[in-house]
């Protein structure tokens, strides 16, 4: 059997209790709004594209492939990169010194 749980509040009006709850809320939805970073799309890159961010050639962009320092993604006919994975193989390739 369920049980019902009940909560009374003394000495504070309906509309007193209705405004600290929406209060609260507003305060609570403001913090999460200032901290709220919305999620980018991933961004692709044609191999022209790639080699140039790189400032190689197409064909040190395939070799590089096959050796699997870079990971492509195929749709079809039309090779792409991502530039989060392209930026990681940058750092990794040259970690800062600190």
């Amino acid at each position: 059997m369920e049980q019902s749980k009940m909560t009374q509040v003394f000495g504070v009006s309906p509309d007193e209790f209705k405004e600290s709850i929406l209060s609260d809320v507003r305060t609570e939805l403001k913090s999460l709004a200032q901290n709220f970073q919305p999620i980018a799309p991933q961004e692709y890159l044609t191999r022209q594209e790639t080699a140039e961010i790189l400032k190689v050639s197409l064909v040190t962009l395939s070799d590089w492939n096959k050796k699997k320092i870079l990971n492509p993604y195929r749709l079809g006919n039309l090779i792409r990169y991502k530039r989060s994975e392209i930026e990681l193989a940058l750092i990794s390739i040259n970690p800062k010194k600190v």
